[in-house]
């Protein structure tokens, strides 16, 4: 027996062949999916800068209004950091803040400091509540509203000259006598034009849509870009970075509040400090849970795969006293003489049970065992209770005793 147990060994673990049949096309699926998402990112990444860049000659992005402009004679440079914009704020220069709900509260009080010094002309796009407060005193951000095709309906020169232009988003409503509003959509205004003590100005737009490269042909959306943004020599293209230095180092959280614009392509974060999350594209934060989900649904359909638990024959048999006998090692290696004790014990009780004329579901219950043995047997002032419910023998010899003394019980009462 123990020879036919060596020479035919079987395992139920899947081999490594088995195991790489099995991953191999999930880990395909993965790895096509991982090539494909650094691809389009590479090739993407020379050609896209991102929405309202000048530099981006996406649908979305503002190339074409920055090539009019430097036709005309207007220096065009793109700014990154608060400190870049706020040095070259001045009397001669536009400058042009693409995402004002990204700047930290001291940032937005920082350069509304530095813009309502000079004398130069600010165009904000798109602020929330937040920003709007701090970027623009006296205006206050209404609820949103779709873009569309509007009538100036003021007396601004640039809007005047430019007609209907593509505005709406963000309305705003303004506190000061000497503001001039435009473009008013469901009766709020979506332009805002605010002058500083400085004899410059600040223009609220409620949606940068008339800057983008798929719409400045449209309407009149080129005058009116060319006329608020070229009304200077020079043009600074603000571009908030949530690498900017002047960012990690605020008692604020960015936007306070602001909710995301769905024109303006700026949003307000919900720290002050950028992480690495924050400069990983969206795409590739989807894209990771997606390929989780994946992950996950794989394992649930490779687990229903292996159907429900079954019993299956042993491939060698083992007689009952070799597996009695290993048992019984292995409570004797372990000192376990109160589980060996137990089992002989509820052993011996269900085979007295039914010789005793009692179920077998009471077997395990003094009360009804014990009579029932008791008027079976030749010495009924026999302690039945120690022999039967008693505690654990304290050594191996009384533990064999313990044996003996349940063989003669179950003899007795079977041939009484």
């Amino acid at each position: 027996m123990t020879a036919a147990t060596t020479a035919s060994p079987t395992s139920t673990a899947p081999t490594p062949g088995q195991v790489w049949t099995r991953a191999r096309g999930i880990l395909a699926v993965i790895l096509i999916l991982v090539v494909a998402g650094i691809t389009f990112a590479a090739v993407r990444s020379g050609t896209s800068h991102g929405q309202l860049d000048p530099r981006s000659a996406d649908p979305k992005g503002s190339r074409a209004v920055a090539e009019l402009l430097t036709a005309r004679g207007v220096s065009v440079t793109v700014a990154t950091t608060l400190d870049e914009a706020t040095a070259a704020t001045g009397s001669d220069t536009t400058l042009l803040v693409a995402g004002p709900n990204l700047l930290t509260r001291s940032q937005q009080l920082r350069l509304n400091e530095a813009t309502t010094a000079s004398a130069g002309r600010t165009l904000l796009i798109a602020p929330g509540p937040g920003a709007i407060a701090r970027l623009a005193p006296g205006v206050r951000a209404e609820a949103h509203h779709p873009v569309s095709a509007l009538a100036p309906s003021c007396e601004l020169p640039a809007a005047r000259r430019a007609g209907t232009a593509d505005l709406g988003g963000t309305r705003y409503t303004a506190q000061d006598p000497a503001a001039v509003t435009c473009y008013p959509s469901a009766g709020t205004p979506s332009l805002v034009a605010l002058p500083t003590g400085a004899g410059g100005d600040t223009v609220v737009l409620g949606s940068p849509a008339f800057l983008h490269n798929e719409r400045l042909d449209q309407q009149g959306n080129a005058s009116l870009a060319l006329q608020l943004l070229g009304s200077r020599p020079h043009l600074v293209w603000y571009l908030p970075s949530l690498t900017d230095p002047s960012a990690t180092s605020d008692d604020g959280a960015p936007g306070d509040g602001d909710e995301e614009q769905s024109e303006g392509g700026a949003r307000d974060d919900s720290a002050d400090e950028s992480g690495f999350l924050d400069l990983v594209p969206s795409g590739w934060l989807w894209g990771t849970l997606q390929l989780a989900l994946a992950a996950v649904l794989a394992a649930v359909w490779r687990a229903r795969r292996l159907g429900p638990l079954v019993t299956e024959r042993l491939p060698v048999a083992i007689r009952a006293s070799e597996s009695a006998e290993g048992r019984s090692l292995l409570y004797r290696k372990a000192n376990a003489r109160d589980r060996a004790a137990d089992a002989l014990r509820a052993a011996g009780r269900t085979r007295l049970a039914p010789l005793a004329g009692v179920p077998v579901r009471d077997a395990h219950t003094p009360d009804v065992l014990l009579p029932a043995v008791s008027a079976r047997v030749t010495a009924p002032d026999r302690d039945l209770n120690t022999l039967l419910f008693g505690p654990a023998p304290s050594t191996d010899a009384a533990l064999v005793l313990l044996a003996d003394q349940l063989d003669a019980l179950e003899r007795e009462v079977r041939t009484s």
